[in-house]
């Protein structure tokens, strides 16, 4: 059973009630973030390099850790491209199936994993590293009270095409297409789930995108416009 359809009235339900997540970026630009979760996967990953680096447009990938370790050439590279990088845990365990101790255990093994192949130091990992999609987006009020202690940033979505489960390339295109509009924050998957299609999906969707006027952005690029809407929003209020 496919759940695409319940994914739009879940991030209406979900955003106001947990709004320490980032769902979106600025809805009065036309800026939208094309996100990956699940890799490195050694094939599926280049293939869809190529088609970013066709376009010349920057994306955000949330890494397994495991898989980190499996294609540590390929995650450096991906480094040195200067895509955004994020943490999906060591491996696709939800979180609410694990400890609170095995969340951060699973996240910091994900930055020593990144730190390594990557040759970056551990404690710059520590501090720029830090955005976390829980895997299956699945949280509790404690995760993400736990996560912010422990200085990362949770991250969501607005755009969930569902292409894990492999619905066809034009009905994934189509439904990004469909929901799409300023500030979309949208998940695609480039690991062994879903994977399979992501180039041909990101080669439908990026021209498309584009002609409308869109541009794209990193997940820092949308955490530092909310940072400065909330302080312009503060100097708002402290003026009237």
């Amino acid at each position: 059973m496919q759940f695409a359809p319940l994914y739009p009235l879940l991030h209406r339900l979900l955003k106001p009630t947990f709004p320490d997540c980032l769902w979106t970026g600025d809805a009065a630009t036309k800026s939208i973030a094309l996100t990956f979760d699940d890799g490195p996967h050694p094939t599926y990953t280049p293939q869809l390099l190529k088609v970013l680096d066709q376009y010349q447009i920057p994306a955000s990938f949330f890494w397994l850790g495991a898989c980190v370790e499996r294609a540590p050439d390929l995650a450096r590279a991906i480094w040195q491209r200067g895509d955004w990088i994020g943490l999906h845990g060591y491996q696709h365990y939800s979180f609410t199936q694990l400890s609170l101790s095995e969340v951060q255990q699973s996240l910091l093994r994900t930055q020593s994993a990144i730190a390594q192949a990557c040759d970056l130091d551990l404690a710059t990992v520590h501090q720029t590293i830090r955005d976390v999609r829980p895997p299956n987006g699945i949280f509790t009020p404690q995760i993400l009270r736990s996560l912010q202690q422990w200085n990362y940033r949770p991250v969501m979505w607005s755009v969930v095409p569902e292409d894990w489960v492999r619905p066809g390339i034009a009905v994934t295109t189509q439904r990004v297409l469909q929901q799409t509009q300023n500030g979309s924050l949208i998940v695609l998957h480039d690991g062994y789930h879903g994977g399979a299609d992501v180039a041909e999906t990101v080669a439908c969707i990026v021209p498309a995108l584009l002609a409308q006027g869109y541009q794209f952005v990193t997940i820092d690029d949308f955490w530092q416009c909310r940072q400065q809407n909330s302080s312009q929003q503060q100097c708002l209020n402290h003026s009237t």
